[in-house]
């Protein structure tokens, strides 16, 4: 029963494909730049033969991978209708990318092989300029004069044909990468740093006096909340005298009454007798009388 089961496809989806040569479009442009760097900031000829083959395998097989990967996913999306729109215009920029890195590697000047994804453009024939033979030297009293005005329409010389429009140049030269960046064309004028000067010196100015303003504020609150503090300690020290007084003249009653108290304990049976001997005596002079 496990001999009969069916094996799924390991191949990518188009997704996966589109992320793959995103990767490989991002490493190969970071391997570009770096043989720029590299070339723009070597001396020596040693080092420039070294700069002109830094990373030049590694370029060509991403590149290669890169133009077959966008080759089979064009081919995918022009014959399923499952392409979204989305991996269409990624497609389109990886192309764009790999036509930009292509001119970036064959600007250096280096014998290699890279096929562009554009279709041959096809040279288009030059024409025979028909004023040739008015300006050669047999004939030059029949050729135009400077200042002529231009022929009236339905003459031979309005019917020639308009230039063609320039081809877009996906290989011309690129900027090479440097380090510094761009200066000004022309410093400024003396004048014109004297007035620049004295406007920052102004706004400081200015700055400086709302700074000077606000510590005058601070400082005269420092000096009210100074004068409250002395109040309040000369108020917390009359209270602590006063604490102190009073602590004095409840230890003076605490004595006393621990003095009567002994007092009371050590001679009760005498306050008894002189109690009961009082109550006798106020019962005979009441029944005697």
């Amino acid at each position: 029963m496990r001999g009969n089961t069916p094996t799924l496809s390991s191949a990518p989806t188009p997704s996966q494909a589109l992320a793959k040569l995103t990767s490989i479009s991002t490493k190969t442009l970071s391997l570009l730049l770096e043989r720029q760097r590299s070339s723009t900031m070597s001396n020596s000829s040693s080092s420039n033969g070294l700069s002109n083959t830094l990373h030049l395998g590694q370029i060509q097989t991403n590149l290669e991978s890169l133009r077959k990967g966008i080759v089979e996913l064009e081919a995918a999306g022009g014959s399923s209708k499952a392409g979204s729109q989305s991996q269409l215009e990624a497609v389109k920029l990886l192309r764009k990318q790999y036509e930009r890195m292509r001119g970036m590697l064959l600007a250096d000047g280096l014998n290699v092989h890279v096929p562009s994804l554009d279709p041959p453009v096809a040279p288009v024939p030059k024409k025979p300029n028909p004023l040739l033979p008015l300006t050669s030297p047999s004939n030059a009293s029949l050729a135009p004069l400077i200042g002529t005005p231009p022929p009236r329409n339905g003459s031979p010389s309005s019917t020639l044909p308009s230039p063609s429009p320039p081809i877009p140049d996906y290989n011309g030269p690129f900027t090479p990468y440097t380090d510094d960046p761009e200066r000004s064309p022309s410093p400024p004028s003396p004048n014109t740093l004297l007035q620049t000067q004295k406007q920052l010196i102004d706004t400081q100015d200015i700055h400086l006096s709302a700074l000077s303003d606000s510590i005058s504020r601070h400082h005269t609150l420092s000096l009210q909340i100074n004068s409250e503090l002395d109040t309040h300690h000369g108020l917390l020290e009359e209270l602590d005298t006063e604490l102190d007084r009073t602590e004095g003249s409840l230890g003076r009653a605490r004595r006393r009454l621990d003095k009567v108290g002994r007092g009371i304990k050590g001679n009760g049976s005498t306050v008894c007798i002189g109690v009961l001997i009082l109550v006798l005596l106020v019962l005979i002079i009441a029944f005697k009388t």
